[in-house]
């Protein structure tokens, strides 16, 4: 373009032609600067029009002309934001001195296309897009925020980014360089319509010949602490540099009389570089002095005074001069504190402030200084503001805070003052200085405690005297006991776990001293379990407490993976396990709430390495364990509030005692033969590699236990350990792969005969089972029992209550001992706690019993009422129930298990259970939550009760934490190696163990059957009246146990009446003649129960002695009649 740039006198030209006149009014140092000519080429103009109307024009304020290819500029967009600009256009061709350059998208209107200089295919700009005009890679203007997205547009109405053309206002002479700051148009450009061309092609520009650069005071200081020994005026040039400040005078006035008491000639003084030049009372004590003045001391007057700058020598204003305004250039009227002075302020323009440089009571901290720096006019004070002295550099314009000092006087706060009385501190937001004593270092937690001495205590039990202090940069050597000095502010770092929230006050710091005292031991607060209330433990967060009494360690399930555990006064009954559910237990589980502490280890890594004993605080491992029921005395540590609950950070471990060992063996309970309950813990031989789902019976569900063959090795040599030192003859397996081929159960049997010698144990071949992932089993040992008949299964189709999508179905087998003794052992896996069952209508009834607790009651019902139609036909009476039934024992599930068929409990068909009886009511094989119970089970009925010679549940793993399991899926390689291939850990239920001491039946001789009468019911059931005798005589009464066509149908306990024995209730009544051994029985019929034939064979065990005759009837319809 061959337009000239458009010129019009600048104000800053106006004012200095007017200096020659006496009194001269200077413009703002920055304007000065904007009226030099360009040093570089600039974007003069930016059409973001409709459509393509697109075009960046560039101006060259030079006076060169400008080759743009051999200059490396390029136009550079930045779109939505980005960091990186997406679409360049190199620039070609030159441009002239005092012309521009444009460059549009070539799909732009024709009265863009007709100034284009250079057109582009690429990309253009849209509003919220920065643009760079770059060269050679380095920016030389922008247009928006690089890296900012505005949203539409930067800027508002005509004067923005998006739909308007904007031209570069002729004044500014310079690009803006830096593409990170705040791009706000009005500022630098003037704003048009959508689609305003008519400028385009030519730049109006007032940069023409240098202008004389303006001087202004640009800062002062006339106060200090006592003395004022580091007095200042500093001048400046609004940034030009090197300007010689010949001519000018510094003229100091007092306000007491008006008068002139110093001037200062500034002949052959210039500003710096940066366009600083600094007037000093002593260059000793004021930086980047230039001009050092006498006396070093108490120079400036306080106020109300002046100082003023002249175009005149220092010899026009001998002491004692009047104030004049010929030949000024600057003034500030000042004070500490003073009322104004009108007859100084006639030195301003009207309406313009004193300024007391106490303002805030900080006269002694702070300089009269132009923010920004250099702005403002002459004559005018509206700019200055009080901030920390920056003589002969740019006014920072902000406090510039002293270092924190403990010999320095400062309002300090009490910790019990943040703190409060609640859970969240009343100050958080706040800045605050305390000064307390270092309680611990927490290094891996970044955290210092620090707590107030006693004299600072401030009485109130509900508010703490410890404060954590997060982060910041600690004094070197720093130790515990050091009294320190902390500015912060307060803040409440907030975690939460399961649902929880927890709140710990902190203090974040921006400076932490140490203070020159002596050491200070700080006592620790007593706690004691239980707490007196759930916000007991608020009242001391953050500080030191120590725990004395002999506290058990009660859960350890996080142990492996935050090294923590919890103790409590004693071993923690599950509430369920010694209460009904409901108020009793609910009360219970707030009771045991209140019994436990979290002890941490000071460490907030996951699966830390090494793993800390939490007792002794060595290192954990096969030579340093600990078990459930082991105690801890006297830790000594700091309480904090995190991940949901309060918890300690031992400075000092306490003393571990060892309360409870381990055993090589379970106890002894006798018997001919054992039987064992065993959760394996998910014991499968098809790896979990958490992406196939090939497990189940179709295939088709995720794969549970061992990841890989290391840990399945290790898996399988723990079970084999516990199974072998066991040594039960029958062994239900709860928790085994529900292989397609068995290969679990196979696999499993192997791997023990590998160790026990071939033969030594088989299975009951049930193939799968369900179709679930998991099932039960039985293993035995075929030279101490032997199976009789064919296992049994209870599921849905056996009864629609037990609901087998939830429950495992339950497997019996009939097993008898080498002296021909029976029993009928019933494994079982019942629903879990765990998952809910509201799609069956069984939500958590929120008592204690957990989810899905209907769906277990309804299996137990339907589990006693299948076991007493004899499911294996052995024809033995004899029942074991086994197995996981994930119920405490005052549950449900288990009353209606010992109520046995009838659901009548005191009843003949009653079940015992064994591990009350035989262990008493703190019996426990599984540990949750801090709790122990037992959720294996062996309940024997009526029948078998007297056979049973002990019941026992050893402890190999609840009471260990799973961090010596077998699994390496998290752990570091030193936690890997704290295995060992024996029973401890081997899963995280413990086995249970019956003896049984069976009696064989002994059969007399037949059973005489007078008359039989069996009726059917229409839908299942019936009654039969059945008369007869035996040919044995009876002292006493004997149980009587009738069976017809192997399915049990009455096994009542009878009372003496007479020579007669009675047995009366709603299944029916029986009569027994002790004289004759001759009985009438009326029973009702199960719901189960069906005739074959026209024969039937009939059953009667009296005590253990059993008789058995068939007899031949006839039937008619559902009426069946014999001799």
């Amino acid at each position: 373009m061959n337009g000239q740039p458009r010129t019009r006198r600048s104000k800053i030209g106006i004012a200095w032609a007017l200096a020659a006149t006496g009194l001269v009014t200077v413009a703002a140092g920055s304007s000065a600067a904007t009226a030099a000519p360009a040093g570089d080429l600039f974007i003069s103009e930016y059409i973001e029009g409709s459509s393509n109307n697109k075009a960046i024009e560039i101006y060259n304020g030079t006076d060169v002309d400008v080759d743009l290819a051999a200059g490396g500029y390029e136009i550079n967009m930045y779109f939505n934001g980005s960091v990186s600009s997406s679409s360049n256009v190199p620039l070609t061709g030159t441009v002239a001195a005092g012309d521009v350059y444009v460059v549009a998208d070539n799909d732009a209107g024709p009265a863009i296309l007709a100034e284009a200089d250079q057109t582009s295919t690429n990309n253009f700009f849209n509003g919220d897009d920065a643009v760079v005009l770059s060269k050679a890679g380095a920016l030389v203007d922008v247009i928006g925020q690089i890296g900012f997205d505005p949203g539409s547009q930067w800027g508002t109405g005509d004067a923005s980014t998006q739909n308007n053309t904007i031209r570069r206002a002729a004044s500014i002479c310079a690009g803006d360089t830096d593409g990170s700051d705040e791009f706000i148009p009005a500022t630098e450009w003037v704003g048009y319509a959508q689609d305003t061309f008519d400028g385009l092609g030519a730049h109006t520009s007032d940069c023409g010949d240098p202008v004389e650069p303006t001087i202004l005071i640009n800062e002062f200081d006339s106060d200090q602490t006592s003395t004022d020994s580091a007095e200042f005026i500093e001048l400046t040039d609004g940034g030009v540099g090197g300007t010689d400040l010949s001519g000018l005078t510094v003229v100091l006035y007092n306000g007491s009389n008006n008068l002139s008491y110093d001037a200062i000639d500034l002949d052959g003084v210039t500003t710096n570089a940066d366009g600083y030049a600094v007037i000093c009372a002593n260059a000793a004590t004021v930086a980047n002095c230039d001009v050092d003045v006498s006396p070093d001391t108490n120079w400036l007057q306080n106020g109300a005074d002046a100082i003023a700058l002249y175009e005149a020598d220092a010899t026009d204003f001998p002491n004692g001069t009047a104030v004049t305004l010929d030949g000024l250039v600057d003034a500030v009227v000042y004070d500490t504190n003073d009322s104004d002075d009108p007859e100084l302020l006639v030195l301003l323009e009207a309406g313009q402030a004193q300024i007391n440089e106490n303002e805030g009571g900080s006269a002694t901290t702070v300089s009269g200084q132009r923010c920004p720096d250099s702005s403002g006019l002459a004559l005018q004070t509206d700019t200055y503001e009080l901030w920390a002295p920056t003589p002969g550099v740019e006014n920072a314009c902000e406090i510039v805070v002293p270092p924190l000092d403990c010999a320095v006087d400062v309002p300090i706060t009490l910790i019990s003052t943040i703190q409060g009385a609640g859970s969240v501190s009343p100050m958080v937001g706040d800045t605050v200085v305390v000064e307390a004593v270092v309680t611990a270092i927490l290094t891996d937690l970044n955290r210092v405690i620090i707590q107030e001495e006693v004299a600072d205590d401030d009485g109130n039990l509900l508010t703490s005297e410890g404060i954590a202090v997060f982060g910041g940069t600690l004094p070197d050597g720093l130790t515990v006991g050091t009294t320190v000095r902390v500015e912060g502010t307060v803040s409440e770092y907030e975690t939460s776990s399961n649902g929880v929230d927890s709140s710990l006050t902190e203090i974040a710091p921006s400076a932490i001293v140490a203070c020159d005292d002596p050491a200070i031991a700080i006592d620790p607060t007593v706690v004691t379990l239980p707490l007196p209330n759930a916000d007991a433990l608020e009242a001391v967060e953050s500080m030191l407490v120590t725990l004395p009494q002999d506290l058990v360690i009660s859960e350890y399930f996080n142990y492996d993976r935050f090294g923590e555990v919890v103790v409590s006064s004693e071993r923690l009954l599950t509430p369920t396990a010694e209460f009904e559910p409901g108020p009793d237990a609910t009360a219970a589980t707030a009771a045991n709430e209140l019994d436990r502490l979290t002890i941490d280890d000071g460490r907030g890594n996951q699966n830390p390495d090494p793993a800390i004993h939490p007792g002794n605080g060595g290192v954990f491992d096969l030579n340093n364990l600990f078990r459930g029921g082991d105690t801890i005395t006297g830790a000594t540590g700091i309480i904090e509030d995190t991940f949901g609950l309060f918890r300690l950070q031992p400075t000092t471990y306490g003393t571990f005692t060892e309360q409870n060992p381990r055993t090589a063996a379970p106890d002894d309970v006798g018997g001919d033969i054992t039987v064992a309950s065993f959760n394996v813990l998910n014991y499968f031989t098809t790896l979990d590699d958490g992406t196939n789902d090939i497990c189940g019976p179709a295939q088709n569900l995720e794969c549970r236990g061992a990841d890989e063959a290391e840990e399945l090795v290790r898996q399988r040599d723990k079970i084999v350990a516990a199974i072998t030192a066991i040594d039960a003859d029958v062994v239900g397996l709860i928790e085994i792969e529900n292989n397609v081929n068995d290969d679990a159960v196979i696999d499993l049997v192997d791997s023990l005969n590998a160790v026990n010698g071939a033969g030594t144990y088989d299975a009951i071949d049930t193939g799968t089972i369900g179709d679930d992932a998991i099932k039960v089993a039985f293993i035995y040992q075929p030279a101490a029992v032997t199976p009789v008949g064919d296992y049994a299964l209870l599921d849905g189709s056996v009864d629609p209550r037990f609901i087998d999508s939830k429950n495992r179905p339950v497997l019996a087998q009939t097993f008898s001992d080498a002296d021909g003794g029976m029993v009928t052992v019933a494994v079982n896996h019942l629903k879990s706690k765990g998952s809910s069952c509201v799609d069956v209508g069984d939500p958590d009834a929120t008592d204690g019993s957990g989810n899905c607790n209907g769906v277990r009651t309804e299996a137990a019902e339907a589990l006693v009422d299948w076991l007493a139609t004899d499911p294996t036909g052995s024809g033995d009476p004899d029942v074991l129930v086994i197995g996981d039934l994930n119920s405490y024992d005052k549950e449900t599930p288990i009353d209606a298990i010992i109520a046995g068929a009838d659901d009548t409990a005191g009843t003949a068909d009653d079940y015992a259970d064994l591990l009350a009886q035989f262990q008493g009511e703190d019996a426990y094989t599984y540990v949750f939550d801090g709790q122990f119970g037992y959720l294996d089970h062996a309940l024997a009925n009526t029948s078998l009760l007297g056979q049973v010679t002990g019941t026992t549940a050893w402890h190999i793993n609840a009471d260990e934490p799973d961090l010596i399991d077998y699994d390496i899926s998290f752990k570091k390689d030193a936690q890997d190696a704290i295995y060992a291939p024996d029973p401890y850990r081997s899963s995280d239920h413990d086995p249970v163990i019956v003896g049984l001491d069976l009696d064989a039946p002994v059969v007399v001789g037949e059973l005489d059957i007078d008359s039989a009468l069996i009726v059917l019911g229409r839908r299942g059931g019936g009654k039969a009246v059945i008369r007869g005798s035996v040919p044995e005589s009876f002292s006493s009464c004997p149980s009587f146990a009738l069976s017809i066509d192997g399915q049990q149908v009455t096994d009542r306990t009878m009372f003496r009446l007479g020579s007669r024995c009675v047995a009366i209730g709603w299944s029916g009544i029986i009569f027994f003649d002790l004289n004759s051994s001759e009985f009438t029985a009326i029973v009702t019929l199960p719901s189960s129960f069906s005739l074959d034939d026209d024969t039937v064979d009939f059953g009667l065990l009296l005590d253990d002695v059993e008789f058995a005759t068939q007899v031949d009837g006839r039937s008619a319809g559902r009426t069946w009649f014999g001799r």
